[in-house]
C-alpha cells in the first residue's frame, strides 16, 4: 500500500510543476501536503505496536479522503484536466480500498479503545 501511494505521488507530483501559477501555492501545495501526509502515516502505522496502529490507520484514511476532495476541487477549476484527474484518482481509490480493509481487519483483531 506504501509503494502504491508513493506511486500515486508521483502522477500527482508531475501534474503540481504544471498546476496554473495562481493555484500552484494554495490549493496544489495543500495536495502536495496531504499526499506526504498520507504517505507519512500509512508509514507510521506499518511500525506502530498494536494499540497504536488502529488511530495511524484511521487517520490515514481521513487524510485520504481530504486529498480526494481537494483532487476534486482542484478538477473543479480547471487546475487539473479529466485525463490527469483520472489517472491521481484511480489509484487513491483503491489505496482508499485498502486502508478501509487494513481499518476493518484491525477492528475484527482488536476492538480500538473507546
Amino acid at each position: 500500500m506504501l509503494q502504491k501511494t508513493i506511486e500515486a505521488y508521483k502522477i500527482w507530483h508531475a501534474h503540481h510543476v504544471i498546476f496554473p501559477r495562481l493555484s500552484r501555492f494554495s490549493l496544489g501545495t495543500k495536495i502536495d501536503s496531504l499526499f506526504t501526509d498520507v504517505i507519512e502515516l500509512i508509514f507510521l502505522a506499518g511500525y506502530a505496536g498494536a494499540d497504536q496502529k488502529h488511530a495511524f490507520v484511521v487517520r490515514a484514511s481521513t487524510k485520504l479522503d481530504l486529498l480526494k476532495f481537494f483532487m476534486q476541487a482542484a478538477w473543479e477549476v480547471r487546475c487539473l484536466d479529466q485525463r490527469r484527474y483520472t489517472a491521481i484518482l484511480v489509484p487513491l481509490n483503491d489505496i482508499g480500498k485498502d486502508i478501509g480493509r487494513w481499518q476493518k481487519y484491525l477492528q475484527t483483531k482488536q476492538p480500538p479503545p473507546t
